[in-house]
């Protein structure tokens, strides 16, 4: 730690807070983890342990008090998120919010309107698969039309298995709502309309879920989506997509490293959680966003972001029950332009 580094409070210890946490301390530079926010005094201790020098709090307003951060990193549950979003803004700190914003449009448009009192936006929202390498060269190849115009997005996301807590609505609150925002980066257009449809059953699913779905977006500009969505895959975590060009295809997502012929056979290991596909998407996010910070702004997507997504994962669980769900939304504000 130095006289210079941002001094960043983690809201919340849990698996992504600690994450987080062991993140900054050992990989991120220019910051340092000063205050741990968490009410459970177990995951405290871990987290003040894993950061040293760091002050535990069990409210952010007491953290704030203290004068014990310059900027937020909000890794709770979503629905605790607006309650500590609102006084992180009034105290007009920069602040990184983990997917989702908020759990619904209404609270959304509520932390909307308080960052708008600000000079400027203060909230970049954790969609990490924007910083993700691939999906970067994938973007800027639809981006350049060197591949021509962009026809399909075809994606998959893909857990080996979810604990008995996760219920049908996650599958696109939880699952696809990160679709919901690397979407519409990719392509450059908003979400119009979302449709689910069923295939047969998995029987490997657990009984109060109804899964795989297939997610079908239709783009403002036409782009057709669909999304697998699939938690009971077994044999690991794969998130990819897939882009159909006029004369031509791309593909990001596929497995790499050590690549075995043994047996007759031919193997090659898959990831078993987003901690390791998205490790270095993560590392540059945090990264970018501490040195964003810095320079008094943020870079990577914004309220008004989360609040699009907020949208859509809306349409997407009345979609569950059937039906073409628009995705509507008002005007962007100018502030967030």
């Amino acid at each position: 730690m130095t006289s210079t580094d941002l001094r960043v409070g983690v809201v919340g210890a849990g698996l992504m807070g600690a994450d987080h946490v062991a993140r900054i301390t050992d990989r991120i530079s220019g910051a340092t983890v000063s205050a741990i926010v968490e009410p459970d005094a177990g995951r405290a201790d871990a987290a003040t342990a894993a950061a040293p020098g760091s002050r535990a709090f069990s409210r952010i307003e007491d953290a704030l008090d203290a004068g014990a951060l310059d900027a937020v990193l909000i890794a709770t549950p979503g629905q605790f998120h607006e309650p500590v979003l609102m006084p992180a803004l009034a105290a007009g700190l920069p602040i990184l919010c983990e997917k989702p914003l908020t759990p619904d449009s209404e609270s959304s448009w509520r932390v909307l309107e308080a960052e708008q009192k600000l000079d400027r936006p203060h909230i970049q929202v954790g969609f990490m698969r924007r910083f993700d390498a691939e999906y970067q060269q994938l973007k800027a190849l639809i981006a350049s039309g060197d591949a021509g115009q962009l026809v399909m997005l075809r994606c998959v996301h893909r857990n080996g298995t979810v604990p008995d807590t996760y219920t049908q609505p996650m599958l696109i609150n939880d699952s696809v709502v990160h679709e919901f925002d690397v979407v519409p980066w990719l392509a450059g257009s908003d979400i119009r309309s979302v449709e689910v449809k069923y295939p047969r059953r998995n029987a490997l699913s657990p009984d109060h879920l109804r899964e795989p779905i297939l997610v079908l977006m239709e783009l403002e500009n036409g782009v057709l989506v669909d999304v697998e969505m699939n938690v009971s895959i077994q044999f690991g975590y794969q998130v990819a997509t897939e882009a159909v060009f006029e004369s031509s295809l791309a593909r990001i997502g596929q497995p790499s490293g050590l690549q075995s012929w043994q047996d007759g056979r031919f193997s090659i290991a898959e990831h078993q959680s987003f901690k390791t596909r998205f490790a270095s998407a993560y590392d540059a996010q945090i990264q970018r966003w501490v040195d964003a910070v810095r320079r008094g702004t943020i870079d990577g997507p914004n309220a008004w972001d989360g609040y699009r997504v907020a949208l859509a994962c809306e349409a997407g669980v009345k979609a569950l029950d059937g039906g073409v769900v628009p995705v509507e939304s008002p005007e962007r504000p100018a502030f967030y332009a």
